[in-house]
């Protein structure tokens, strides 16, 4: 399970046909503390996320879970919204939307 920023979307008008009503965003990988880290990913969302939520996803063979039995090809997949995350330097709320 990884955290991560909602930063913006992704719109295809081509894509796969498993992808047909499956909303992608960019996420921007962040430590658990909530620091910025690496570079953004594309996701697919199955929690209605959006732009300045903060997010749990999944990725990798695990991030094609949600879709089953339908093979949907998928790197990362967004599976929670974060409300509070408290980690052993201190706990931190991520800022509201917008």
């Amino acid at each position: 399970m990884n955290l991560g920023k909602v930063t913006g979307r992704v719109w295809a008008t081509r894509k796969d046909g498993s992808l047909e009503g499956q909303r992608m965003l960019f996420v921007q990988p962040q430590t658990f503390s909530g620091k910025p880290v690496g570079g953004r990913i594309v996701a697919l969302d199955t929690m209605d996320a959006g732009p300045g939520d903060t997010v749990m996803y999944v990725s990798s063979t695990e991030a094609t879970v949600p879709f089953k039995p339908q093979p949907t090809p998928t790197d990362a997949t967004i599976v929670g919204i974060v409300d509070r995350v408290d980690h052993k330097t201190g706990t931190w709320t991520p800022a509201p939307k917008g």
